[in-house]
């Protein structure tokens, strides 16, 4: 983490000499012209503010700068004989109780953590759906379902795909609308319930040669459109190794930022289960390209991929989509 240290006294210039070369990346800064004028001048080059002063001079500074938790640089706080570490902003996603730990280790200090789910042990849902990979559909309810895991003590928990590694505070439920917080890659009827999107759907195309990107498009919309599917579900795309060179697939999975995977068609024709394709057989030589290269590259550790849409057809393409196993970390 990038971070910038400020002191005002001679003993916080003291302790900021000492964190400057303890921590790594740490720059020592003089403010010449006010305090208030230094943060803001750091704010947004650095991803975190320790500041060694009285509480108050740095919030009056901050204030007209924080906008966005998920933008905003951590700070902490420290008085000038480093006895207590504060975590004032950004303390979760921004990395400010951490840092604070961090310092309180390195100059024998106390770290002063104030969110609540650090203080009774609970799951910080914000950074566990960061180190998921998750994607929050409504943001807005974050602060809302937080609370109720510190007053509550469990959240009901849904799932529409295979997940494993849940938190111990967060209790498996078979009935989606008793469910507090819902997983899964497809839109629902009403965000009631907080929705995370995992990216775990991967797409396999079939198609003719000289398939424009144009109907790459079109068939990835309708198909999403079709059933349903949240586009930032998808998390990568397949086909036979026979298609690399195939100039449309290849932009269309550049221009969407996705990677792709090809397959041969000895590969294809080991999994089983699939939509048997007389046409791919005769011109490729696997039995099906959208099926088993979807399965295949949804595949991993955790077992197969589970093919949840069968292949779709358009003029020139075709498309499957498989669901990788979700192992969350807890």
């Amino acid at each position: 983490m990038k971070t910038a240290v400020i002191a005002l006294t001679a003993g916080g210039k003291d302790l900021a000499g000492r964190l400057s070369v303890s921590l790594d990346e740490c720059i020592l800064c003089c403010p010449q012209h006010g305090v208030a004028a230094e943060i803001k001048r750091l704010w947004g080059q650095v991803e975190g503010l320790i500041c060694i002063m009285a509480a108050g001079i740095v919030v009056r500074s901050i204030a007209p700068l924080c906008k966005n938790k998920k933008k905003d640089p951590c700070v902490v706080v420290l008085d000038e004989k480093g006895e207590f570490v504060i975590s004032l902003l950004s303390g979760h996603l921004g990395g400010g109780n951490a840092l604070a730990r961090e310092i309180a280790r390195i100059i024998g200090g106390k770290p002063v953590i104030t969110t609540a789910s650090d203080v009774t042990g609970h799951t910080a849902i914000d950074l566990w759906v960061a180190g998921n990979d998750l994607i929050i559909a409504n943001p807005e309810m974050l602060t809302t379902l937080s609370a109720r895991l510190v007053n509550v003590g469990t959240l009901a928990f849904f799932s529409d795909q295979a997940v494993d590694g849940l938190p111990e505070d967060f209790c498996p439920h078979e009935k989606i609308n008793h469910a507090d917080i819902v997983i899964s890659p497809f839109y629902p009827d009403t965000y009631d319930r907080f929705w995370l999107i995992p990216t775990n759907l991967f797409i396999g195309f079939g198609c003719n040669r000289g398939t424009t990107v144009a109907e790459f498009t079109s068939a990835f919309d309708d198909l999403c459109r079709t059933h349903r599917i949240d586009p930032r579900a998808v998390a990568g795309l397949a086909s036979i190794d026979l298609k690399n060179d195939e100039e449309g697939l290849v932009d269309f999975a550049k221009k969407n930022r996705l990677p792709i995977r090809f397959f041969s068609k000895n590969e294809l024709n080991t999994v089983p289960g699939i939509t048997v394709s007389e046409a791919a057989l005769r011109i490729t030589g696997a039995k099906g390209v959208a099926e088993p290269a979807a399965i295949l590259a949804a595949s991993s550790d955790c077992g197969p991929g589970r093919l949840l849409i069968r292949k779709m057809k358009w003029k020139n393409v075709t498309a499957a989509v498989a669901a990788k196993k979700i192992w969350l970390k807890g």
